[in-house]
């Protein structure tokens, strides 16, 4: 069946001394539409280009005579704008690299899935980049947002529309989506701009210390208040506050934050004059409010209050479109940062990115891409540089030496404990209820990998044989 992304009779020539080889992708490819022909060695490769052009010509790159390296250059050479796939048997990163650097589109190492090879042709014949640099993706860079997805597109669209009032905004989505780079777009945007824009997690602060912070205190209005303090609510005065998981406020502080929401003035801890702010507040939050306020968890008269304007960004699996381009933003910025020449993501590590699940989000891409700047020794990220949640992604491979299976296994765990820990900023009570196992399981995980934490597991108790 032809794939509708392809040309029709497109025309591949396949090149490879392997007879086993060239026969399986010539019927592979000839079930899927394609025009194929072959060639057992470069030299005849070589005078079938000379004969008649090729849309893509896939050639291994280990030959007698006449090398897939030489077949690569001669046909660029002879016609630029023919895509060639390199395959190999004997993968390394300085034959991907050259090969990249010579004109290749793509480059795969023996023995490969065909679902890879099937979609590297079609990238390869659907691309219009003939160049070995990068093709420009096409998108909106505005207040540090990247993006060229309808649903952010909107967003972005939206911010100016809102910013010129004082309505409270509350942005939802999940965690590492960009909610507080949104709230500062919108402050950007709006004529409180050249005032301060005070940001705050409210899950990442102990509840002891959180009405401090919000609020300020006065001198021994509790032990260690050695001095006066004003409360980021007195310090964001004619500009933005950011509560950022304000779903993890407690409800004393719910209806005290309430009364500032209603009649912009709050009272410092230990204090007695009110103190009046003019003061626009943005809430952001990963959890369901609504269903917290029927719980009884969250105050059903604050969520009306800072609920006025929603913003929902949904997670990057859902925005696959602008997985390019931000990928392509980060390997920029870290290149930058890191004095690196690494100027492109091949098409199947890019391929890799767009069919992952990133559940951490953008953020989550982000630190995939400054990993892989940082351990890269070349200048094209290839599919191996990328690290994955491999589990995830199916993609654990035995190399010739073989593997400790108690060490992968360990090194899984701990990311795994990692990334819920992040979820739940650092609180190792919550992360152990993300994990679905006990507190007490999570204080020997913690322990057993070295892993220290601001939040307490114990913090709520719960029923241990």
């Amino acid at each position: 069946m032809v794939r509708d992304s392809a040309p029709a009779k497109a025309r591949i020539l396949i090149v490879d001394d392997e007879q086993s080889m060239r026969e399986f992708l010539e019927i592979m490819l000839e079930k899927e539409g394609y025009e194929v022909v072959t060639a057992s060695h470069g030299l005849e490769a070589l005078k079938k280009c000379e004969k008649a052009p090729f849309d893509l010509v896939i050639t291994d790159i280990k030959m007698p005579k006449v090398n897939g390296m030489e077949v690569l250059q001669r046909i660029k050479d002879v016609n630029p704008n023919t895509k060639v796939i390199m395959i190999t048997a004997f993968a390394n990163m300085e034959g991907a690299i050259k090969s990249m650097k010579e004109g290749a589109y793509d480059y795969l190492t023996k023995p490969f899935k065909i679902e890879d090879i099937k979609l590297a042709i079609e990238n390869a014949l659907k691309s219009k980049d003939t160049s070995i640099q990068r093709e420009k993706v096409e998108g909106r860079y505005e207040f540090g947002i990247v993006c060229n997805s309808p649903e952010m597109l909107r967003i972005l669209d939206l911010v100016p529309r809102i910013a010129v009032s004082n309505s409270n905004i509350l942005i939802t989505g999940e965690s590492g989506t960009g909610k507080e780079l949104v709230a500062k777009a919108v402050h950007a945007s709006s004529p409180r701009n050249s005032k301060s824009f005070v940001a705050i997690n409210c899950g990442g602060i102990p509840e002891s210390l959180l009405e401090s912070e919000l609020f300020g205190h006065k001198k021994g209005s509790f032990t260690g208040a050695l001095n006066d303090k004003i409360g980021l609510f007195e310090a964001a005065n004619e500009g933005t506050i950011f509560l950022d998981e304000v779903s993890e406020l407690p409800l004393p502080l719910q209806v005290k934050l309430l009364r500032v929401v209603q009649e912009k003035s709050f009272k410092p801890v230990g204090g007695t004059e009110e103190r009046v702010v003019d003061v626009r507040i943005m809430s952001a939050t990963n959890q369901d409010l609504e269903k917290k306020v029927i719980r009884g968890k969250f105050r059903e008269d604050l969520y009306y209050r800072i609920n006025v304007i929603q913003i929902h960004i949904p997670p990057l699996r859902e925005r696959k479109e602008d997985i390019p381009l931000l990928a392509q933003y980060f390997l920029e910025k870290y290149s930058r940062e890191m004095k690196k020449d690494i100027y492109q993501i091949s098409s199947y590590a890019m391929e890799s990115l767009k069919n992952y699940s990133f559940p951490g989000n953008v953020r989550e891409l982000e630190n995939i891409i400054e990993r892989g700047v940082a351990l890269e020794t070349s200048s094209i990220v290839l599919p191996e540089s990328l690290t994955l949640s491999d589990f995830k992604a199916g993609k654990i491979t035995i190399p010739p030496e073989g593997i400790n299976l108690d060490e992968t296994i360990d090194e899984f765990e701990k990311n795994l404990i990692l990334k819920a820990l992040e979820k739940t900023n650092d609180v190792a009570w919550k992360a152990a209820q993300l994990l679905h196992i006990t507190n007490r399981s999570m204080r020997y995980r913690l322990q057993k990998h070295r892993v220290t934490v601001a939040g307490d597991s114990n913090q709520e108790t719960e029923k241990e044989p």
